[in-house]
């Protein structure tokens, strides 16, 4: 009998799963083609491993287990899967065809739909993955300012001008690590340490787990003024979760370009780079971004029934709701369970469970709580990524389950012996280091003493 949303006494039974996981051994590399869904991020042993049907905020794994899930596509699935507005949009496109060898009229419908929407779209450009994009816009930002170096601080996908600074970067010329240095978040002096005149772009993403100061990224704009580099804000994660008008809407900060994917198309291949028209210009000749899929149809307007639902139905205001309700019930249940190793952090629209050293091993902890979760049919790999679809009921549903999760640690924690309650493996970091990697060498140090000195807000 497969298991439900429910308090199912014994794990989900994954057969099915695990003969498929055989099958592509040393058939497909690391068995997956998005890390983040992978048996890496979900403990091998107990968490099912292929999803075959989604509806709503639930999804079903190919041996019929159910499950509430949190992790929507690793971010795409914005309104819900099977949202019947978006299916809808893409039934009566297939009908009339997917792929022309000519423009088509939607790539106009949502390119206007995105300068009313985004601030300084003033031009539009699509393609499909949010690793297109962010790589057009760092060859344009290098192309308008004739200069080479980037700063930058986040994820930005696996082109060699970013995966060089990492420590999965073989196979990349050493030369193209050089031009590419790291920030972190939140230091406006981890910025000023590195730019120079040869900066042809800052790129970030706005926020991802760690609240914005209240200061950084309008320093960052200035800083970036002061030097003549770009600003480029690479909304994969905040497009049209955090505000319709991604995070230069909801910080008021103005960037030189944005980058989306992900959920503006609740889960179509889809990704767009916007930006000043002076910049994106370039694109009409003297830089090269061109595509086949760029223009498929499909995508193009299942993106406009996408955006146009969120903007009627206010969806980022009720994800935001629904996300302090389960931030604040997380929150009160850290509390009473006295669990001083568990902590939250981001915004409401997309939180992370973080597991402190001081208690264990953090990785254990969190194997753990993903287990007791998947027992109780809750799809869970340390983010809380929620849906126009999921309800209060949801929510509700999901604080009992981790009062359960949680009531599990609490014994394994007391015991001193985590790792003797697992009944899979241990989930795997993505990068074994995550912060201050390639940080780009300090400048002399009177000038960056000079600069330290002055508030973010009146450099320029």
């Amino acid at each position: 009998m497969p298991n439900h949303v429910a308090f199912n006494p014994h794990l989900p039974n994954i057969a099915e799963s695990n003969a498929l996981w055989r099958r592509a051994q040393g058939l497909i590399p690391a068995g997956t083609q998005t890390l983040a869904k992978g048996p890496t991020q979900f403990s091998n042993g107990v968490a099912p491993k292929y999803l075959v049907r989604g509806r709503g905020a639930r999804v079903w794994d190919v041996d019929g287990n159910e499950y509430l899930d949190y992790n929507m596509g690793i971010g795409p699935i914005i309104l819900g899967y099977g949202h019947p507005v978006v299916d809808e949009a893409i039934r009566r496109q297939l009908e009339d065809g997917i792929t022309f060898s000519l423009m088509h009229p939607l790539e106009v419908e949502l390119a206007e739909l995105l300068r009313e929407c985004i601030p300084n779209a003033e031009s539009v450009r699509f393609s499909k993955t949010g690793c297109d994009v962010t790589s057009a816009a760092v060859r344009l930002a290098r192309a308008f300012t004739g200069r080479e170096r980037v700063l930058c601080c986040g994820y930005h996908g696996w082109h060699d001008w970013y995966i060089a600074v990492t420590d999965r970067n073989a196979g990349v010329p050493a030369c193209t690590g050089e031009l590419t240095r790291t920030f972190n978040y939140n230091d406006i002096d981890s910025v000023i340490g590195a730019i120079d005149d040869d900066t042809a772009c800052v790129i970030l993403e706005p926020f991802v787990f760690e609240r914005e100061n209240g200061s950084f990224l309008s320093g960052l704009r200035e800083v970036c003024d002061r030097y003549g580099a770009l600003l480029v804000f690479d909304e994969m994660w905040t497009g049209f979760r955090c505000a319709l008008g991604g995070a230069q809407a909801f910080f008021g900060v103005r960037s030189d370009l944005s980058v989306f994917s992900k959920a503006m198309a609740n889960g179509m291949p889809l990704s767009a780079i916007t930006g000043r028209y002076e910049i994106m210009s370039l694109l009409e000749k003297e830089v090269f971004f061109f595509t086949t899929f760029g223009g498929e149809t499909l995508s193009l307007a299942a993106s406009i029934a996408c955006i146009d639902f969120i903007r009627r139905h206010h969806v980022t205001e009720r994800i935001a709701l629904l996300g302090q309700r389960l931030l604040d019930g997380l929150n009160a249940l850290i509390g009473e369970f006295a669990l001083d190793a568990v902590s939250i952090s981001g915004y409401p629209s997309r939180t992370l469970m973080n597991f402190s050293p001081k208690a264990g091993d953090p990785i254990e902890m969190k194997t753990l709580v993903q287990q007791e979760l998947i027992r109780h049919g809750v799809l869970w790999s340390g983010t809380h990524t929620l849906c126009y679809s999921h309800t209060e009921a949801d929510v509700d549903y999901t604080l009992a389950a981790f009062a359960e999760s949680f009531r599990v640690l609490k014994r394994a924690l007391a015991a001193g012996k985590v790792g003797d309650y697992l009944q899979g493996e241990l989930l795997q970091p993505v990068f074994r280091k995550t912060n201050a990697f390639n940080a780009g060498p300090r400048r002399a140090a009177q000038t960056v003493a000079d600069q330290a000195t002055a508030s973010p807000r009146t450099l320029g």
